[in-house]
């Protein structure tokens, strides 16, 4: 008990760097994606090949490979520096914001066109009948596979360590190899346990609100 009151405070450090990661990617990643969902099913062909080659990109490498060219591609090319905080956050915004831009397609193709047209015969303009009748159903929609990826975010955070984040994996990690004892990663996998635990049940309450919202409607 007296090593892990040792090491504990230093996994924490590393948890709250951790926490930080997943709050500002999913303040940022989850807006963006949708102006990237729309922008693949725009009419002008430059905005549309541009939105669906980000897609491609960021679904179709892996993230620890773009943290590493983040990493170092600044750096060496632009000659600008960025500490591995920044570099995590921008990496993880961007490749989170490509497969909520995904989702969100998925749920902007469910919603039956019927509605627009009926929308538009009651004189609704565009952005009336987006935000009033689209993205609420679309919310709905995309909500289960949005809560999937955000469980899934808390598990990526770890890969960050691989660019020296000084994260909970990081310092657990770290912690091992000096002391040569695997307490540290067991602390570590009950933390990510504790954290994966609570925002599933946060995300399965949503869930539950908005699946009765949909039977009264």
């Amino acid at each position: 008990m007296s090593y892990i009151a040792l090491i504990l405070p230093s996994l924490l450090r590393g948890t709250v760097i951790s926490i930080e990661l997943f709050v500002v990617t999913l303040i940022f990643s989850l807006p963006l994606g949708l102006p990237l969902a729309l922008g693949e099913n725009s009419k002008i062909a430059p905005i549309r090949w541009f939105c669906k080659g980000f897609v491609y990109v960021f679904r179709g490498t892996p993230l620890m490979l773009q943290l590493f060219f983040f990493y170092f591609f600044f750096p060496i090319y632009l000659n600008i520096r960025m500490d591995a905080f920044p570099t995590a956050a921008l990496t993880f915004i961007l490749n989170y914001a490509a497969y909520f831009a995904e989702i969100y397609r998925g749920g902007l193709k469910s919603i039956d066109i019927g509605q627009y047209e009926a929308a538009h015969s009651l004189g609704l303009s565009r952005w009336q009948t987006f935000k009033d009748i689209v993205i609420p159903q679309m919310t709905r929609i995309v909500l289960p596979p949005v809560s999937n990826e955000v469980i899934v975010l808390i598990k990526d955070t770890a890969l960050a360590s691989c660019i020296a984040l000084a994260d909970l994996m990081r310092v657990a990690q770290s912690t091992v190899n000096r002391d040569g004892t695997l307490v540290a990663y067991i602390i570590a996998a009950a933390i990510y346990l504790l954290f994966s635990a609570f925002f599933t049940v946060i995300l399965s309450k949503l869930e539950e609100r908005y699946s009765k919202y949909e039977e009264v409607a």
